[in-house]
């Protein structure tokens, strides 16, 4: 027998694992200071990304020895710019528990060819990071967007290692606590805790890493996107608002926003606790019921912030169809946006449960998410 269909939505239905949802505060007006039509590097545009980086570094409590540079290419860019220009002095473990951390291991295995041991686990596990070479470089996702799991503390990453650790943080930044004495470089993208514009990274450097860049000089060839080095010397202007490359001033004051708003709501305290208490609502809705599952095995790792879910009915016949066609209607309802699980992924959702969504509208969306399994599961 159908269920009701729910009559309460919510007033927000954007869930999707990045671009995530603004701020609350969040209008266009918000935009209103942008450095438009301005060189970014005349003094302005300069304080501007200056700005940005300085309440980084507060929100973060990131220590004031280490450098932090706005870079191109998101995330992505970040990482990649932080391998080709560290890796192959030592052999290097390479960890992966999801789709991005797979593709580091593929870029250092098949693109670098350099000394490597790989570690992956299965969607919803993690490695055992005590079992870890730390006198060789070590590259590893903090958070699994696209998994739903996450370290749970850097308390197995030891205080003194020969080798540096390699840290994407993107869906960990701002939403969890960093062990920042644990990590030499780590990078993120503004648009996932945070809410921010796409197409710009962040990367944070230790005085480990900076050694490393300014004593190593990699056998292959550096292309100019990611030079972090002249002359055997740090660029040091990177991580003053001399960016590499021309920025969107538009994005950086939509992060400069971002980090005023997470400072006015208290900070890093709160973001983490505001993430906290959205996943587990989902994880409660989850934990009560017998046909949908948290993807992550073990509850220790579950992520707080991409919320992975599969749908644990053996009587579903198509999971893969199934779980599409329960997107696709919660979409049309305009109750859920983009929750489909990633493309390499195990059939499911995946919820995106970060400090900038609000719990009425994961609790107003939950319902029509209960009609639309029972409806999909009726018209199978």
């Amino acid at each position: 027998m159908a269920i009701l269909k729910p009559v309460t939505r919510p007033d927000n239905p954007r869930f999707s694992s990045g671009p995530c949802a603004k701020p609350p505060t969040w209008n266009h007006r918000s935009l209103a200071g942008a450095w438009l039509g301005r060189s970014h590097r005349a003094s302005g545009g300069k304080w501007k990304l200056m700005d940005a980086i300085n309440k980084t570094r507060q929100i973060l409590e990131i220590p004031t020895d280490y450098k932090i540079g706005i870079v191109p290419a998101s995330d992505t860019g970040a990482y990649e710019m932080a391998m080709w220009s560290m890796l192959g002095k030592r052999p290097v473990e390479m960890v992966a528990w999801e789709s991005f951390g797979a593709g580091w291991v593929t870029d250092v295995l098949k693109q670098l060819k350099i000394d490597a041991r790989e570690h992956v686990a299965a969607y919803g596990k993690i490695i055992d990071m005590s079992q870890l070479n730390f006198d060789h470089d070590v590259c590893f996702t903090w958070n699994g967007t696209t998994s739903g799991v996450c370290l749970p503390s850097g308390d197995s990453i030891p205080q003194n290692r020969s080798g540096l650790t390699l840290c994407d943080a993107t869906s960990a930044a701002f939403a969890m606590h960093l062990p920042w004495k644990k990590l030499d470089v780590t990078t993120f993208s503004w648009q996932k805790v945070l809410g921010g514009e796409a197409a710009h990274g962040v990367i944070v450097l230790s005085p480990r890493a900076v050694e490393r860049l300014e004593n190593y000089t990699p056998s292959w060839p550096l292309p100019k996107i990611f030079r972090l080095t002249k002359d055997g010397k740090l660029i040091d202007g990177i991580f003053k608002g001399a960016t590499i490359n021309t920025p969107s001033m538009l994005c950086v004051e939509d992060y400069i926003f971002a980090l005023d708003w997470a400072k006015s709501i208290g900070g890093l305290d709160v973001l983490i606790n505001r993430a906290r208490s959205n996943a587990k609502i989902i994880w409660d809705f989850c934990d009560s019921r017998e046909w949908i599952d948290n993807l992550a095995t073990d509850p220790e790792t579950r992520s707080t912030t991409s919320v992975c879910v599969r749908f644990s009915n053996p009587g579903i016949k198509d999971p893969p169809k199934f779980a599409k066609l329960v997107a696709r209607k919660l979409e049309e309802e305009g109750v859920a946006f983009d929750v489909n699980s990633y493309r390499d992924a195990p059939p499911g959702l995946r919820f995106w449960c970060g400090a900038t969504i609000e719990e009425k509208n994961l609790k107003n969306m939950l319902p029509w998410l209960e009609w639309a399994y029972q409806t999909e599961l009726l018209a199978q």
